[in-house]
């Protein structure tokens, strides 16, 4: 049988974000969100695609001559993302090392190998290894194929989630996981849609799915970016959906909620996209900033912190 891959544009090892202990984090391209603060806006289309670095780029215009979807004008190199059939070739047209490409088709042997050779610090430290992305549940296959190699070895699989899938690949995403941090970006239909392009009705229907699994044993962690004017002052309508979501499934426990604070790591990635990245001027949050969201939250029954 062969084995499943996806195009895969990072494998971070030594993470301490995304889970516990010390983690490798594999990172999958695809997404149905389009989050105005996305900190990773090469995740979003599931193919591989070419980025400019304009620091490389003297300007020679080999690029465009070589290639229909890279054109160059007196702001820089652009790159028509939908016509490019070969990625690496069209990188490959640049003599400076200007064109680069995010993502390539890995399988899931080739990436667990990866993930193995820190297998020390995962046993170490309570660690394993977390699927993000992008959106990892557009790829079930590969998913399902790396956390049974992981089993295999005794390490913990973990994913991070919009929740925006079908309800039968989260269902089938569950039955291979042992932790699952989901995104909750905010519980207002028209504010969701806004913000990512994206409703409510796939993820509200997936909350209840992980709170029945956490309910029979799974563990499940809810993470909220907090973006400044958008859901900072949320609090009330998050706890009601999370504590709707759990009396839906069933769900005994407290729902446990880390806020993230917005940070603006990923603004040098829309430039190599050639995008407008729109929260250029927002101010940034720091952990302390969400301590009162987080006071508020636990007032309201939810397991919240920073």
């Amino acid at each position: 049988m062969e084995t499943p891959s996806a195009t895969v544009f990072n494998v971070q090892k030594f993470s301490l974000d995304d889970g516990p202990g010390i983690r490798t984090t594999v990172f999958l391209k695809g997404c149905p969100l389009r989050c105005a603060w996305c900190a990773n806006p090469e995740s979003q289309l599931g193919a591989p695609q070419v980025l400019w670095d304009r620091r490389q780029c003297v300007g020679c215009g080999t690029c465009a001559a070589g290639s229909g979807a890279v054109t160059l004008d007196e702001k820089g190199v652009h790159v028509d993302h939908a016509r490019v059939k070969d990625a690496e070739a069209v990188a490959g047209l640049c003599p400076h090392g200007a064109l680069t490409v995010a993502g390539e088709t890995r399988t899931a042997d080739d990436v667990a190998e990866e993930c193995l050779q820190d297998l020390p610090f995962y046993q170490e430290s309570g660690g394993g290894v977390t699927v993000s992305g992008g959106e990892p549940l557009l790829w079930p296959d590969f998913v399902e194929a790396l956390a049974a190699r992981m089993h295999g070895h005794g390490v913990p699989m973990a994913v991070e989630t919009t929740g925006c899938v079908s309800e039968a690949a989260f269902a089938r995403a569950l039955e291979s996981l042992d932790l699952v941090l989901f995104d909750v970006k905010h519980p207002n239909e028209a504010w969701h849609m806004d913000g990512t392009g994206v409703g409510l009705g796939l993820i509200r229907k997936n909350l209840v799915q992980a709170l029945r699994w956490a309910e029979a044993g799974g563990e499940v962690l809810f993470r909220t970016p907090v973006i400044f004017g958008y859901n900072d002052g949320a609090a009330a309508g998050i706890a009601e959906m999370l504590h709707g979501a759990a009396r839906e499934a069933g769900f005994s426990g407290t729902p446990r909620l880390q806020l993230l604070p917005l940070h603006q790591f990923g603004e040098g990635k829309y430039d190599k996209l050639g995008r407008e990245y729109g929260l250029r001027d927002e101010r940034p949050l720091h952990e302390e900033d969400l301590e009162p969201m987080a006071e508020e939250l636990r007032a309201l029954g939810i397991d919240a912190f920073v």
